[in-house]
């Protein structure tokens, strides 16, 4: 079995509700530090003393021989409820997560083999005090001061130190997103407009709510209209990775090779 495990750098990738990989499309890690990788149902690690093999871990995904263990896809679930927009109940299921998590590794192959810029503590730390405003639940906790902070991120499972580096290399995957496909594309005034005519106003009709002005909410448009074409342009690439590298998902009892 491939004894590499790779580190924590893949989230859950979400924007404006087109941009959505493995949430997200978007956005985590599935660890929150590097780790040998665990012992599978086919080498049960015991624990000192036991008579019985005790499995540790499970291995529930292989992603050219890197692996995907049970204990991730409980860690992602549990990142996922950190975040200010959550995915549907179906995109919550486990399996989803497995499929994200398979996505999320594809990614992060390939961005390890192109120079990353690094994402400052400056940059870092605006983005943390944006989440902590905008997560609902923060609220009953007092996230506005850093004990009330701490005190959420720790019922959720995590240490201070083991969420910043999550974040941080979250921010880290989606910049190399942005840099391999935003920077080709195009947003026409008139595809603004189509936008504006065809779908915002519609909708504001239907809600019976005055719409704001085209030069108002240009700026938006073009922002959700970009990140139509990255998620699409993304999930075609996912699907080019997916059929050209070795995926397989382990059923249930199932020995690792």
């Amino acid at each position: 079995m491939h004894s590499k495990k790779h580190n924590a750098r893949m989230w859950w990738l979400e924007g404006a509700g087109a941009l959505v990989v493995v949430a997200a499309l978007v956005q985590s890690s599935y660890l929150c530090a590097q780790k040998a990788a665990v012992p599978s149902e086919a080498s049960a690690a015991t624990q000192p003393g036991a008579g019985q093999g005790v499995v540790l871990d499970r291995v529930v995904a292989i992603v050219n021989g890197d692996l995907i263990l049970e204990s991730d896809v409980d860690e992602e679930m549990r990142f996922e409820e950190i975040q200010p927009y959550r995915t549907t109940d179906e995109n919550r299921s486990r399996e989803s997560t497995v499929r994200r998590l398979i996505d999320r590794l594809l990614i992060l192959q390939q961005a390890e083999l192109e120079p990353e810029t690094a994402i400052s503590d400056k940059e870092l730390d605006a983005q943390l005090m944006t989440l902590r405003k905008d997560i609902p639940e923060c609220k009953q906790y007092h996230c506005e001061t850093d004990a009330g902070w701490e005190k959420y991120i720790n019922a959720h499972g995590f240490t201070l130190e083991e969420f910043r580096k999550r974040w941080r290399e979250r921010m880290e995957l989606l910049r190399f997103i942005e840099v391999r496909f935003r920077n080709g594309i195009q947003i026409s005034d008139e595809d603004i407009k189509n936008y504006y005519e065809k779908t915002m106003l519609p909708e504001y009709a239907e809600r019976h709510v005055t719409p704001p002005k085209l030069e108002t909410i240009s700026p938006r448009i073009e922002e959700v209209l970009l990140q139509q074409q990255v998620g699409n342009l993304l999930r075609d690439w996912l699907t080019s990775l997916r059929a050209q590298g070795r995926v397989r998902i382990m059923r249930p009892g199932e020995v690792a090779p």
